[in-house]
């Protein structure tokens, strides 16, 4: 059996930041073999589950006002997931106060929940984030933010729905 002393010392430091995220809320670990199963609807069909500025948002990568979502300043404990098909994304653990207006975390809750691209629709390259399972606009992801990740995943509140701990 290996001692947790000896197995914590020898993490690199990326190793740590991954085990620590991962320790936080119990989060399993992605590998290479998991895959998440798409979601795929007609425009009609989000249309007739989403309200018409989810649609914009998270349909046609729209960006709500800053200060406008009261995700932004919800610090309950609980889980942020996808509006459009549920998938768990952000837990509350990671959630900090960016002072941007939009809900900030610092990690998903498993990398594979969130996918990314390039995003060159604006003056700036920027980094889009998006929902694995559905494609869903989230918003972007920026390297300033806190510790241990250095990242802000800065998310549109309508592109999440809140799942209160019990």
């Amino acid at each position: 059996m290996m001692k947790r002393r000896f197995f914590l010392s020898s993490l690199t430091a990326a190793g740590a930041t991954v085990a620590a995220v991962a320790a936080l809320g119990q989060w399993p670990l992605a590998t290479a073999s998991t895959t998440i199963e798409k979601i795929v609807k007609t425009e009609a069909e989000w249309k007739r589950i989403l309200t018409p500025q989810q649609f914009q948002v998270t349909r046609r990568k729209g960006t709500e006002r800053p200060y406008s979502s009261p995700l932004d300043k919800n610090y309950k404990k609980g889980v942020f997931a996808c509006v459009c098909c549920d998938l768990p994304l952000f837990s509350s653990k990671t959630k900090f106060d960016s002072g941007t207006g939009w809900p900030s975390f610092w990690a998903p809750i498993a990398k594979r929940n969130v996918h990314e691209e390039v995003d060159k629709s604006m003056a700036e390259t920027r980094t889009e984030a998006l929902c694995a399972r559905c494609d869903a606009h989230l918003g972007h992801v920026f390297n300033d933010g806190p510790r241990p990740t250095g990242l802000r995943y800065c998310m549109n509140g309508l592109a999440l729905k809140f799942n209160a701990e019990s």
